[in-house]
């Protein structure tokens, strides 16, 4: 039986594939997005980005959620979603 839960009971589940215990949280509003193949391509965009360990598109709220290593490079994060053809237009409140 496959399970996303580990044997303490937290879930390791997420964008990436990996565990996420530990990281910086930091929301940015993007606009353009409508629908699950926006969803799609940022997460695949965003996730490819060095330090990146995962990634929560909100395409109603345009806000995607990125989890770091350390401190997130904005200006990379925004060249990605920049290439998968949306706009990040800064960090949300």
């Amino acid at each position: 039986m496959s399970s996303c839960c580990t044997p303490d009971g937290s879930c390791h589940s997420d964008a990436t594939g990996e565990s996420v215990s530990d990281g910086v949280s930091t929301t940015y509003a993007v606009t353009g997005m409508t629908c699950s193949h926006c969803k799609a391509a940022v997460t695949e965009a965003v996730g490819g980005v060095d330090s990146v360990l995962s990634v929560d598109v909100d395409v109603d709220n345009g806000r995607v959620t990125v989890i770091t290593e350390e401190g997130p490079d904005d200006t990379l994060i925004a060249k990605a979603v920049d290439d998968a053809g949306y706009e990040l237009t800064g960090r949300a409140a």
